[in-house]
């Protein structure tokens, strides 16, 4: 199985399109978007592909996003979304609570955690816990999404292309 990653979409609808472009040439099965999606605009996007979606600090309306979300019947996690795929037990969530970051990282309940926040990509191991944060869609030099294969975890960054936008 191969997911997309994306996360702080911010409500950029163009670089959003780009960033969508890239997961579905690459022929993902399934996206996971790891917060600050930015508003209802963004989730109709995404349409032709299961996502499940969290809302990160700056998704202010919250029922808009989750009205949105169920409209286009995708799965909206909330703050934390535990996902159970390809015998894989993956966290996702935003990062802006540093704790439950942590807690999801070092707990030994997950083998992958997805994360966005800090706009910056990141692959890290900690003992058998993959932790990744595809870096941002809007806000970030270079902006970029990844991939990831399940059950094996190799993952995959893209950059965005520069836009005029």
């Amino acid at each position: 199985m191969k997911l997309g990653l994306i996360s702080d979409t911010h409500g950029h609808v163009p670089f959003t399109v780009a960033a969508l472009r890239i997961l579905f040439e690459q022929g993902v099965d399934a996206i996971l978007h790891s917060g600050d999606i930015g508003s209802p605009a963004i989730v109709p996007l995404f349409l032709g592909t299961p996502t499940s979606f969290v809302f990160g600090n700056v998704d202010y309306d919250t029922q808009a996003l989750r009205n949105s979300i169920a409209e286009h019947q995708f799965t909206c996690c909330d703050r934390f979304g535990e996902l159970p795929l390809e015998e894989v037990n993956i966290a996702l969530l935003h990062g802006d609570d540093s704790l439950r970051l942590e807690q999801a990282i070092h707990g030994g309940d997950y083998q992958l955690v997805i994360h966005g926040h800090t706009h910056e990509r990141r692959l890290e191991w900690f003992a058998d816990t993959l932790v990744v944060n595809p870096g941002a869609v809007y806000r970030a030099n270079p902006r970029s999404v990844a991939t990831i294969n399940l059950p094996d975890r190799t993952v995959q960054h893209f950059d965005i292309a520069p836009s005029t936008n």
